[in-house]
């Protein structure tokens, strides 16, 4: 077995006991909680509960519950993560219950939902929460029929000592661990005696899911509730001039109409207050429907922003943002950007003499690829219930990041940080949007001023319209071949609208004798954010179609010409800054290779492959594509990851498949404009989204079977499907596509 510090010692148990309603705190991140389904008819419940720790009580009959302080929008945490705790304390999973923790930065440090690093982050604090519980309980029993501590021993719940025959459940003696000290180390399990962790559990919350129960931020109801809508300028670049909203408050059941405004003048942000709309029209009143005519009626002017720079304050790292005044078009950001990538650019990294090589290179290639805006589009719009109280807050909804969220209302409403309570719902979607949370400081903001609970809901084209967008990105890509079709030279220039995406110590970065790295951007008023795997859900698809071309002038197969440029990185390897593992992702090509079957395509079937790192860990699919009446349709994606140890199988392959669909959508349909500073789409009428019909008919995920520590897994399968895309397009029709998305307007719409 392993050891593993704990850390604390018997000072800190007690007084975290104290701070969180009986038991000790451990130093990790995050926890999410469980229910199975044999729980509503297998199970009653204990008459007394004795907490363990800040993560899970046992009960007076066995029964364990474990907290979920972790936000939960659909990557299946509140399954995967209790099965870590319940592995090290060796519970039987039908026994473990759910509760979800509320927001409790204290108790539950970094109670944040994004970067793929829940599992990452917490993988070995949340295997001591649950092996340092089980050493309590196997002491207490140890003490209590006075014989040696490695004498006990425990399975599914219940302690023995097989020299006398004695056995007692953890929760008889639940309540005595609960007073002795927190061990200096615990012992932790080997990965081959795993019983729970690599086995496939239900999702805990399914049958609420499809049942209906109203689980969601929108579901929420409390007696008196009413109910607040905002409207906020057409386009980015203007602001708030004026208002007449006396046809609006006489309508019936509104009971206000009242300008707010979201930050105050002198607020220095942090990385998830984007707002492109700091003052905007409430409208309250008793129903819904109510409040969507009112807002129609409302009579609003408005007036041009003016020119300005911000201060963001990025994780205790301050730097000026230029926010720049005009209504900006879709149009004149290509423009700008072509003229952008001309310029000389700040460069990210120089190997070797890149200039000189594409000099006496035999072959020189150069390609220029493009991207979009996105909008997030989460199934569930933004909303969120707020209550303020005097000088107390209650709020409760769907949210990525409560503790950045709950500074910014706190220092917004002149509250004490103590005095604001968060419930955790879950979520109908996030993908990075529900990170800003500007609707939480608004919806206390109306309770304020109307001194009534208050949910504040977002339509869906209040939502599509308001921001918080993928960038627009285009990046150049170079490569030079020596006579023997070696790759001697590779240069990638990337910028966009605000942002670049060049991340230049990836693949092939380390693989390149003579590399160059550069990146440009151009300010904007038009508010971007996270969007699943951010920058990487653009660069991996271009750098991955060049690469294919690259091969196809060496003369070379995709899969080979790739594997030879790992193992160039590996036996001579270039720089020292690169961020990947050229052995772990060479063998997520060549298990591609092999699950794919990719030497033996089938007949009128074009494939493609693509492969990438991103979030610590390595993602590769091969995409089969025929052409039906003219028109592309995705066959079969066969996709391999290794993200280290996969707690649940099932669910791990769940989120796969839906990161292969998202991006299969994305790359074919998804796009912004703008014209004037105005979003040109609204709605799904004319923003496409991916049908059902268009997914793919088949699905196939493999892992890679290793030992080591889990890394991200819901945002690495998304870049690479962008690429993989595009190559089998080539194969299928002849022609590469350069810019997103993939199919015409009039494809998308027919």
């Amino acid at each position: 077995m392993n050891l593993i510090k704990t850390t604390y010692n018997r000072r800190s148990f007690l007084k975290n006991s104290v701070l969180t309603g009986g038991g000790m705190m451990l130093g990790f991140s995050w926890l999410a909680s469980c229910q199975t389904e044999a729980t509503e008819t297998a199970m009653t419940m204990p008459e007394e509960w004795f907490d363990i720790n800040a993560y899970l009580k046992i009960g007076d009959n066995g029964v364990v519950t474990i907290y979920s302080p972790n936000p939960e929008f659909g990557q299946n945490v509140m399954t995967s993560m209790p099965m870590i705790v319940a592995e090290e304390l060796d519970v039987d999973w039908k026994k473990v219950i759910v509760e979800q923790a509320p927001f409790n930065a204290k108790a539950y440090p970094r109670q944040f939902t994004g970067g793929s690093q829940g599992i990452r982050r917490s993988f070995d604090g949340l295997r001591m929460a649950g092996g340092a519980a089980r050493h309590l309980l196997r002491q207490a029993a140890s003490d209590m029929w006075q014989v040696p501590f490695e004498q006990v021993t425990t399975k599914e719940g219940v302690l023995y000592h097989k020299p006398s025959g004695k056995s007692i459940g953890y929760g008889e003696v639940a309540s005595a661990a609960a007073k002795l000290e927190v061990p200096e180390e615990v012992q932790l399990k080997e990965v081959k005696d795993y019983k729970i962790i690599g086995s496939s559990r239900k999702n805990v919350k399914g049958k609420d899911i499809v049942t209906g129960k109203p689980i969601f931020g929108i579901d929420y109801q409390q007696e008196g509730m009413l109910i607040a809508m905002i409207a906020h300028p057409p386009a980015f670049g203007l602001k708030l001039k004026s208002v007449d909203d006396s046809a609006a408050k006489v309508m019936p059941g509104i009971k206000d109409v009242f300008t707010i405004k979201t930050y105050k003048d002198d607020f220095e942000k942090n990385l998830f207050d984007t707002n492109a709309f700091p003052e905007m029209v409430a409208i309250v009143g008793e129903t819904t429907w109510q409040v969507m005519n009112a807002k129609k009626a409302l009579n609003i002017e408005w007036e041009p922003i003016e020119d300005k720079t911000e201060t963001l304050n990025i994780f205790g790292n301050k730097r000026p943002v230029h926010v720049p005044a005009g209504l900006e078009n879709t149009t004149d950001h290509i423009a700008m950007m072509k003229e952008a990538a001309a310029k000389p650019a700040e460069e990210l990294r120089k190997d070797g003499d890149p200039e000189t090589a594409f000099q006496n290179a035999a072959k020189v290639i150069e390609r220029t690829y493009s991207a979009p805006y996105l909008a997030h589009n989460c199934m569930e719009p933004m909303n969120f219930f707020a209550h303020v109280q005097g000088n107390k807050i209650k709020l409760a909804g769907p949210t990525q990041a409560p503790e950045f969220m709950e500074a910014t209302v706190a220092a917004r409403m002149d509250v004490p940080i103590e005095n604001i309570e968060i419930e955790l719902t879950r979520m109908g979607g996030g993908f990075g949007r529900r990170a800003y949370g500007h609707h939480m400081t608004e919806a206390a903001l109306i309770s304020q001023k109307v001194g009534a609970p208050v949910k504040l809901m977002y339509t869906r084209e209040d939502d599509m319209t308001f921001g918080i967008y993928r960038p627009t990105y285009t990046i150049t890509y170079r490569a030079g071949l020596d006579e023997n079709n070696n790759l001697i030279a590779f240069h990638v220039k990337g910028g966009g609208v605000p942002e670049h995406p060049v991340f230049a110590n990836r693949f092939p970065a380390g693989a390149v004798d003579n590399y160059l790295a550069e990146g440009w951007k151009i300010d904007s008023n038009i508010t971007i954010g996270a969007f699943r795997a951010p920058r990487s859900n653009f660069t991996a698809g271009a750098e991955q179609s060049f690469l294919d071309e690259v091969a196809e002038l060496a003369g070379k197969d995709p899969f080979d010409f790739r594997l030879e440029l790992l193992e160039k990185a590996k036996t001579q390897t270039v720089g020292r800054n690169n961020d990947y593992n050229p052995d772990r992702y060479k063998e997520v090509l060549k298990l591609l290779r092999e699950k794919s079957n990719w030497d033996q395509s089938p007949e009128g079937v074009h494939r493609g492959v693509s492969a990438y790192f991103c979030h610590n860990s390595y993602a590769a699919h091969v995409l089969d594509i025929r052409i039906d009446n003219g028109k592309p349709v995705v066959d079969k994606v066969c996709c391999v990851v290794d993200c280290g140890i996969v707690i649940n199988p099932d669910a791990a392959a769940n989120m796969a498949e839906g990161a292969i669909i998202d991006g299969i959508g994305n790359a074919f349909f998804g796009s912004m404009t703008f014209k004037d500073g105005q979003p040109q789409k609204k709605n799904f009428d004319t923003y496409r989204m991916i049908r059902m019909s268009e997914a793919p008919k088949n699905i196939e995920v493999h892992f890679v079977q290793n030992e080591k520590s889990p890394t991200g897994l819901g945002e690495p399968p998304f870049p690479p499907i962008f690429g993989a895309i595009a190559n089998a397009l080539y194969k299928a029709t002849g022609k590469r596509p350069y810019d997103q998305p993939f199919l015409s307007e009039g494809e998308m719409l027919g």
